[in-house]
């Protein structure tokens, strides 16, 4: 993939309203994912947020208390929307703005907006109560709801020229969401298991005596809780170690977007790896101060550079 060309036009008033509306869901409701995207110059920044806003409005029809034939309806909406904005039918004066920002970035970054599509795929199964046998049935599903967003968001950055095995770069920014959902996965244990969900693998759970669930703030009787989630923190620190080779394929500041973000995650899975029984007693997040060192970090271009070094010696 050949580094995104940006579009150069000023987008028209109702456009950059539309993208207001996207930055302000973004800001208000990415916890995260905001941190990384104030790295990246503005045309790329308006077009992820659009993608969040849509993203967001689709995970928010799963999670939402509708009865799942109205989930699904309501998804199947959303997906007649991508439709329309996939065919060029929504102007820009369209009344849902969220639309209007997604296909006027359609039209300046070459996003896969098939990837829409298998996040709608994944929350239905959600919808459906579905569960993950194994780890390759769990990553079906991962690569729904956030390998697919990893690969939407690298249509917006796009690969530098003559980036060194950008081929597979698709590739990596899939694991890197791979990463990041397993993270979440750990993270939510709890609020998944009082919603009805359980996401980690049953042959997981079954190996380290975790079957019961995860109904309490403290770990069933007999129970190796803290062997699964070391267990769970290995598979993740792989994923990322796999998706971090994205890193100096792009430019600096999409670069310093993604170390941000999944710097992030991966602090967040430090903290989850040293007091595993944390995510029964409630959420475990980074204070705002550290958040920002990690996107400054990210900026210096630490992470790509200790990446590159890594992959040339590799190559040699």
């Amino acid at each position: 993939m050949n580094a995104t060309v940006e579009a150069q036009h000023q987008p028209s008033a109702p456009v950059q309203a539309a993208y207001s509306y996207c930055e302000a869901v973004t800001g208000q409701q990415a916890r995260n994912f905001a941190y990384g995207i104030r790295l990246l110059p503005a045309e790329k920044r308006q077009a992820m947020s659009a993608l969040y806003a849509f993203s967001r409005r689709v995970d928010d029809i799963g999670d939402g208390t509708l009865a799942p034939d109205v989930k699904r309806e309501r998804l199947e909406a959303t997906r007649a929307l991508l439709d329309r904005i996939r065919a060029g039918a929504v102007d820009e004066d369209d009344t849902d703005p969220v639309a209007v920002a997604l296909a006027d970035s359609s039209h300046r970054f070459p996003i896969p907006l098939d990837g829409l599509d298998e996040l709608i795929d994944g929350v239905l199964m959600d919808v459906r109560g579905a569960t993950y046998e194994t780890w390759d049935d769990l990553k079906v599903y991962c690569r729904c709801v956030a390998g697919a967003i990893g690969r939407l968001s690298l249509g917006v950055f796009g690969t530098q020229p003559g980036a060194h095995g950008a081929d597979r770069a698709p590739e990596y920014a899939d694991t890197l969401g791979l990463a990041l959902q397993l993270t979440n996965i750990l993270r939510d244990v709890r609020e998944d298991a009082e919603n009805g969900r359980t996401y980690l693998p049953a042959d997981d759970l079954a190996k380290f005596g975790c079957s019961d669930g995860f109904g309490s703030d403290a770990p069933a009787p007999g129970a190796d809780f803290a062997g699964l989630v070391h267990f769970e923190v290995r598979r993740a620190r792989a994923l990322f170690a796999e998706g971090y080779h994205l890193l100096p394929m792009l430019d600096r500041r999409s670069g310093a977007c993604v170390a941000a973000m999944a710097g992030i995650y991966r602090r967040l899975l430090d903290r989850i790896e040293r007091d595993p029984e944390a995510v029964l007693r409630g959420r475990v997040s980074l204070p705002g101060r550290e958040k920002a060192y990690v996107a400054v970090r990210g900026l210096s271009g630490l992470d790509t550079r200790h990446i590159a070094r890594r992959s040339g010696r590799r190559r040699v």
